[in-house]
């Protein structure tokens, strides 16, 4: 277990699946990242300052959060609703892999995540 409780291996599958979204030669204008928390992973599509008076920083926008019960040893699939406040994703059973999780929100043609 890496130091925030979540499975090292599975972190490690998560960021490269973020970093494998975008193709190196566009990720100036945007990139897909992980947000890492104590328990769970949040995918996020960032994109450039749109202005230049709102400063350098990227906008962060969250697609889906993964949450990692260690009792357990499940993942959770959560959504984003438009007020930013997360549900738990009712068509996806929790799974002992973060890999059908992904596997989900990448292929299921659901636009509650990639629009």
């Amino acid at each position: 277990m890496a130091l925030t409780g979540l499975p090292e291996l599975d972190v490690a599958r998560v960021v490269k699946y973020c970093e494998s979204r975008v193709p190196g030669n566009l990720r100036h204008e945007i990139r897909v990242e992980c947000d890492i928390e104590p328990r769970h992973l949040t995918i996020c599509e960032c994109r450039p300052p749109w202005r230049e008076d709102l400063g350098p920083e990227w906008t962060r926008f969250p697609i889906a959060r993964l949450c990692y019960t260690k009792k357990t040893g499940l993942w959770t699939l959560y959504w984003r609703d438009r007020n930013l406040a997360f549900h738990r994703y009712t068509s996806l059973a929790p799974s002992p892999h973060v890999q059908d999780l992904l596997d989900h929100v990448e292929n299921s043609g659901d636009p509650i995540f990639w629009g």
